[in-house]
């Protein structure tokens, strides 16, 4: 679907619909495309809002965890949301955690899927390969359970940032911040209802994580989705849709 994109400031987003906001966050190598299925299954109950990070645009100092969260909580004041779901996948997922510690007041409830933050296996040693195609085809198709869910246009994506030497650096200190920020010790805090949608079949963050993240979060409820690798609302987006529908009515006690 074609995205019908916002920019006010320094900020760039997707927002559609209206009703309580759903602040959807991408991951390391994501964009508004993850969630094209969840735009369009929710914007006529909620505000769907998926800001573009600035993961390749922050200046090197500030191309961390860290930086990313500041970012979406100075898009949260600008926009001035409250009773957020916040949904991440991957490294947005960790963005979620670590926004949610920061402003609780602010957060309704979470959802996590494939995200980062106790546990994550990286794209490999010898990431990032510059410009070998086929890695990046493979490292990219390894992050799905069906290797055709990588699309010719999403390695393309991942090629094109990894052979630009000023995004690729970036990625490797967003990838490093996130590494040093193990949040286990943390997530006692957070009490809001958190829906954890996991991928049977990730190797990237595999259902063990899923497992911890239950077990460390206190109102924390997790879902295996069979056949499915990091990015089940990409991968399994109609099982995931029910997931998240189902919590919503809970959450929102809408029905």
């Amino acid at each position: 679907m074609k995205f019908d994109i916002k920019e006010e400031g320094k900020f760039k987003y997707v927002e559609e619909g209206e009703g309580h906001v759903l602040l959807f966050l991408h991951g390391l190598f994501g964009a508004l495309s993850n969630y094209q299925y969840q735009v369009e299954a929710f914007k006529d109950n909620y505000k769907v809002v998926i800001p573009i990070l600035p993961i390749f645009e922050l200046p090197l100092h500030r191309a961390t965890l860290t930086g990313l969260t500041n970012y979406v909580k100075k898009f949260v004041a600008y926009k001035g949301y409250r009773d957020m779901t916040v949904i991440g996948n991957s490294l947005g997922g960790h963005i979620t955690l670590m926004y949610t510690l920061e402003e609780p007041e602010k957060v309704k409830a979470i959802v996590l899927t494939g995200s980062s933050g106790l546990f994550e296996q990286s794209l490999g040693d010898t990431f990032p390969k510059r410009g070998d195609y086929q890695f990046i085809k493979e490292r990219t198709e390894y992050t799905f359970y069906d290797p055709k869910s990588a699309s010719k246009e999403l390695v393309d994506e991942v090629f094109e940032i990894v052979n630009n030497r000023s995004k690729a650096i970036r990625v490797i200190s967003t990838a490093k911040s996130a590494i040093r920020n193990n949040l286990a010790k943390k997530l006692g805090k957070i009490t809001q209802p958190a829906l954890l949608i996991w991928g049977a079949d990730d190797r990237i963050t595999p259902p063990f994580v899923g497992e911890q993240f239950k077990e460390l979060l206190p109102n924390g409820e997790l879902h295996i989705i069979e056949k499915c690798g990091h990015a089940p609302m990409m991968e399994r987006p109609g099982e995931f849709n029910t997931l998240l529908a189902q919590f919503l009515e809970k959450v929102y006690q809408t029905s």
